[in-house]
């Protein structure tokens, strides 16, 4: 038998008043949202995910796929930190890869903004999520999402590649076919190479089709003519990558194996000091960060806004079942809302839906 909405519900203001006993301000976002602003922030590619309608008063809406954005907008405009708030409500996904799943489902979160000392914000962030969550026998990872954009900020490369790498961290397909073909790992492909190697690329190419104009398709190729004309990556610099994407190990041999890769790679050494600080933040909260799982690749494929420590609850009796909560830090995504005027902020999702199917078993 399936979870009901009134149940449903009921779990998530259950959860959302656990969150305000640890000090949270109850507060509530619209259901419509103004797409403009996700789409700015998210490209395209959010249309996939997400319910975009036309409002003839509004321009294009969107059905709120989280809390988080909105939350950011409202703390940027009034807030001072440290703040910390909570809420509970439906948000909305589609679910084109995973058709098995529910676009509709109740979320409760939790959202600190401080500015200072990091590394303890991330600690109060999951140890109230692990507290909350004890009862349920649920897996948790981390990751950190700034180690990776540390070792690509790194690189010996163009800024060009740089930034489509950056572009692309939370799109790994993407991101491995960048990097294999910057590193020569991958030929191009025949036609790409007749193109390049054309004296006038736009001869013969008949009529103009689609959006794109043609000063606009003259630029990409000569921008694909700079990259051929660049060389490879270095080998040993991708091998580093691959390194450190291949890391999954208890927190403690994490960092072992990250300060390993830092000698070799030493702009990430700030990052992996940051991680160090955070384990020990941990510790003090009660985290038996000896057993804590880490994962560098973790977080990758979640809402582009985490860009520094990432975790989630998973239930390892149910691998069928999405995580049961995310969460992370989003310090960019606050800057970028604040219009340069950041609010180092982490937090969290649960899922109420996903934690009912455990305890009745659906």
């Amino acid at each position: 038998m399936g979870v009901s909405i009134t149940e449903e519900r009921a779990e998530a203001v259950r959860l959302r008043a656990r969150f305000v006993e640890a000090g949270a301000e109850n507060v509530d976002c619209a259901i419509l949202q103004p797409a403009e602003t996700l789409l700015d922030l998210y490209g395209e590619d959010i249309r996939a995910r997400a319910y975009v309608t036309p409002d003839p008063a509004r321009g294009e809406v969107m059905l709120r796929p989280d809390f988080t954005v909105p939350v950011v907008q409202m703390h940027m405009q009034s807030g001072a930190a440290p703040s910390r708030y909570t809420y509970c409500g439906e948000v909305f996904r589609r679910q084109e890869e995973h058709p098995e799943r529910a676009s509709e489902y109740f979320q409760v979160g939790y959202e600190l903004f401080a500015d200072e000392a990091p590394a303890q914000a991330d600690a109060e962030v999951f140890a109230l999520f692990a507290e909350t969550l004890a009862p349920f026998g649920l897996r948790a990872v981390t990751g950190d999402i700034g180690i990776l954009t540390a070792a690509v900020a790194g690189l010996k490369t163009s800024e060009r590649r740089r930034d489509a790498l950056m572009r692309h961290i939370w799109r790994p397909r993407r991101f491995r076919a960048l990097l294999d073909r910057y590193s020569g790992r991958t030929p191009p492909p025949p036609a790409r190479k007749a193109l390049l190697e054309a004296q006038d690329a736009m001869a013969g190419a008949g009529p103009m089709i689609g959006m794109r104009s043609e000063a606009e398709i003259a630029a990409r190729i000569e921008a694909l003519r700079a990259d051929a004309a660049e060389g490879p990556l270095c080998d040993s610099q991708v091998q580093l990558i691959d390194t450190l994407l291949a890391v999954r190990e208890t927190c403690p041999y994490a960092l072992e194996h990250l300060h390993d890769v830092a000698v070799d790679l030493p702009g990430l050494l700030p990052a992996v000091e940051r991680f160090a600080r955070r384990c020990e933040a941990l510790a003090a909260r009660g985290i038996d960060v000896e057993a804590l799982e880490f994962e560098a690749s973790y977080g990758r494929t979640s809402m582009e806004y985490y860009d520094g420590f990432v975790f989630g609850f998973l239930a390892p009796q149910r691998p069928d079942l999405p995580p049961i909560a995310t969460g992370g830090r989003y310090d960019a995504l606050t800057a970028r809302l604040g219009q340069g005027r950041a609010a180092p902020a982490v937090g969290g999702v649960i899922r109420p839906g996903l934690l009912l199917q455990l305890e009745g078993g659906a």
